[in-house]
């Protein structure tokens, strides 16, 4: 398949609107689609025809249906440089909300490292620039500030990705005022729901949710059953847009991000980003049929 082929015919469905969220950071006046997408293990692919042009696909589904952020970083292995081959070839850099993050030890190190990601995701400017795992936070912050004082980084955030380390998050966002947290959740795995979503909420920092199939787990548990009949009420018509849902629907989620490399899988993940969304109560009965 050429790339004249997948621009024209990536058969990316029609959605509907994708639903928007502010940028707390940015006092209203930039918002982002609620469904993003992760590089993790999808993206770390070689040169190859036939590892690329997946993605191409799945990239110009994403971007036909007006999502926008991508998520990278060091650690995904050649991940943020297929993200800069491929975006440049669809001649989307404009077109694209790009965050990575730094993950090393040490100040020199992390300069050096992010210099790196600014060359292979082929840009001048990362709209989010985040420390990875809260590794070495306390060095690099000041790296970060300096870059959005000079205007090379619009945003500073910080992630993780396990429950043990939501409160040394909540932590450390009292001490750093960073405008993006990220960290996992999921219909499953709640916890986050207890603390540290409100606490972003009340605060305004932006909150990027990542693992929320929790790595394929979700699928198994509900595989053989069929959604619930109230599903159609919201729009789902698959187990992915469920899950989706339930996440985008909290108000302090500002974006998720879900990795495929599946265009079929990208087009599913996309329409839980449209339509009507789960009330307080339907978000309750969503969690208790998955419990159930």
């Amino acid at each position: 398949m050429t790339l004249s082929s997948i621009q024209a015919g990536s058969a990316a469905a029609k959605h509907g609107e994708l639903l928007h969220r502010a940028i707390p950071a940015s006092a209203g006046r930039e918002s982002i689609p609620v469904i993003g997408m992760g590089t993790w293990n999808t993206f770390d692919v070689g040169l190859g025809t036939a590892e690329r042009v997946p993605l191409l696909e799945v990239l110009s589904a994403f971007y036909d249906a007006g999502a926008k952020l991508i998520d990278s970083s060091p650690m995904y292995g050649r991940a943020e440089a297929v993200t800069g081959d491929l975006v440049a070839q669809l001649h989307k850099q404009d077109g694209t909300f790009l965050a990575t993050k730094v993950w090393i030890d040490g100040l020199q190190q992390g300069i050096a490292q992010i210099e790196r990601s600014f060359e292979l995701l082929r840009t001048q400017r990362l709209d989010l620039l985040q420390i990875h795992n809260l590794l070495d936070w306390k060095v690099h912050v000041a790296t970060l500030r300096r870059l959005r004082e000079q205007g090379r980084v619009r945003y500073t955030g910080i992630t993780h990705y396990t429950v043990a380390a939501h409160a040394d998050l909540e932590q450390v966002l009292r001490i750093e005022p960073f405008d993006f947290v990220q960290f996992n959740y999921s219909i499953a795995t709640r916890q986050a729901e207890r603390r540290l979503l409100p606490y972003c909420q009340e605060h305004g920092i932006a909150v990027l949710v990542n693992r929320p199939f929790e790595e394929g787990e979700l699928f198994t548990q509900v595989r053989g059953r069929k959604l619930p009949g109230y599903a159609r009420e919201i729009g789902c018509t698959s187990w992915a847009q469920f899950f989706l849902k339930y996440i985008v629907s909290h108000p302090a989620v500002t974006c998720v991000i879900p990795a495929t490399s599946r265009i079929g899988h990208m087009q599913d993940n996309l329409k839980a980003g449209c339509g009507p969304m789960p009330d307080a109560k339907l978000r309750q009965r969503m969690a208790a049929e998955l419990d159930a």
